[in-house]
């Protein structure tokens, strides 16, 4: 269809640091499968839809990612139920990724938005929010 995201594709720090983190949450919450793996980079599919996530080269390293700069703040995805985000936190949190905006979990996004707000190995914020408001 005109106007679908075809795929989106993310430079990282850490390439196996980074598997590890999307591989799970991917493949075992979402149901994405890995399309293709290579020594630099892996891509998750989902229907037609994947992202791909590649090694950044050893140069250009220094320039480290912050989602305030200019580019990327996050990726936010659809979750069918408010459960699955209360499942997904305590996970989260057993696993000591980085919740954002505890203090107002799970309404973070306004008071009929309910969802989990995390941070990848490199500080992208991830999304998850469910669609059963």
């Amino acid at each position: 269809m005109n106007g679908t995201i075809h795929h989106i594709e993310i430079y990282v720090s850490d390439l196996k640091r980074t598997i590890v983190f999307w591989e799970w949450l991917l493949t075992e919450k979402f149901s994405y499968e890995i399309s293709q793996k290579w020594e630099s980079g892996i891509s998750f599919m989902l229907g037609e839809t994947y992202i791909v996530f590649v090694q950044t080269e050893e140069k250009y390293l220094d320039n480290s990612y912050n989602r305030k700069n200019t580019g990327l703040n996050h990726l936010a995805f659809h979750c069918s139920s408010r459960e699955f985000v209360d499942t997904l936190t305590e996970e989260l949190k057993s696993k000591n990724i980085n919740i954002l905006y505890e203090d107002k979990h799970p309404y973070a996004g306004g008071e009929d938005y309910y969802a989990v707000f995390f941070e990848d190995p490199d500080r992208i914020k991830v999304e998850v929010v469910s669609d059963n408001e």
